[in-house]
């Protein structure tokens, strides 16, 4: 079996200690190497070529969460874990959500879920969107970005697309959530014909999946989600303060019934990255 390669990141010597301990009994699971925060740290993560960082974000906060960002950007195919000394603060998890972590932990956490978080991030699963769907206030904030990312794409000088109307009508539907099943059974087409509209969509913006390709297009303008800004008494009513916000998202997309889709909602977050 090949085993999940683990790089672990904090100042605490005696905490990445333990941690390499717990996670050594997972069969499938490894811890590679490790280092504390330092400038050096980006370079010695990527000479590993982990797939899973752990980082023990640690104080001052700011540099930790620098850290997660630089190593994201510099290797998207690396998944970063931001492991937080306390109770989650909203403040706090959306800079983490910035900074391009798939994942968000409180020191609290047993190995056990440590390693199940570390799997299912490995499987492709982004799972820092199960803590934002529990609060709404930075359910709120992650919305609004996002709206001002897609209006800054629409405000910016428009590059000539090399995009059919035909597949920026796909991407468009692409970027409200929609499947490639939905896509075809909303333009009356195969799904085999949308897979080929992906497909040359993809080669054409020299993208590496349809979250890439929709980001991009969002970026330039080419594609609007239609985000619908939240009014002041929608914001201000019972429902911000509910631990299910499914209703906060749900109010800003009202075009979108399947909010909830984790695909849709790792497509925002990545989008708050890039800004």
């Amino acid at each position: 079996m090949e085993k999940i390669r683990v790089f672990l990141v904090s100042n605490n010597i005696l905490f990445r200690q333990g941690l390499r301990q717990a996670i050594s009994e997972s069969e499938d699971v490894e811890v590679i190497s490790e280092s504390d925060i330092s400038e050096e740290a980006v370079e010695v993560v990527l000479s590993f070529s982990p797939e899973v960082v752990l980082l023990d974000i640690g104080l001052p906060l700011l540099t930790g969460l620098n850290l997660g960002r630089q190593i994201t950007q510099r290797s998207p195919a690396i998944s970063v874990i931001i492991l937080a000394p306390y109770d989650v603060d909203d403040a706090q998890l959306f800079q983490a959500i910035k900074s391009g972590a798939a994942g968000y932990l409180t020191m609290d956490v047993s190995a056990a879920e440590i390693t199940s978080a570390i799997r299912r991030i490995h499987q492709g699963e982004y799972i820092i969107n199960e803590l934002v769907l529990t609060r709404p206030k930075v359910a709120e904030k992650v919305l609004k970005q996002f709206q001002d990312f897609a209006v800054m794409g629409g405000a910016m000088e428009t590059l000539a697309t090399p995009l059919t109307p035909r597949e920026l009508e796909v991407l468009g539907y692409a970027a409200r959530g929609y499947m490639n099943k939905q896509i075809a059974y909303q333009l009356g087409v195969s799904e085999q014909t949308i897979k080929n509209h992906m497909t040359s969509i993809l080669r054409k913006l020299d993208a590496n999946d349809r979250t890439q390709a929709v980001v991009l297009a969002l970026h330039y303008g080419w594609i609007s989600p239609q985000v619908k800004q939240l009014s002041e008494s929608q914001a201000s009513n019972g429902t911000r303060t509910s631990p299910d916000s499914i209703s906060t998202w749900r109010r800003a997309f009202p075009d979108f019934d399947g909010i909830a889709n984790p695909w849709f909602l790792s497509l925002i977050l990545m989008t708050l990255t890039q800004v």
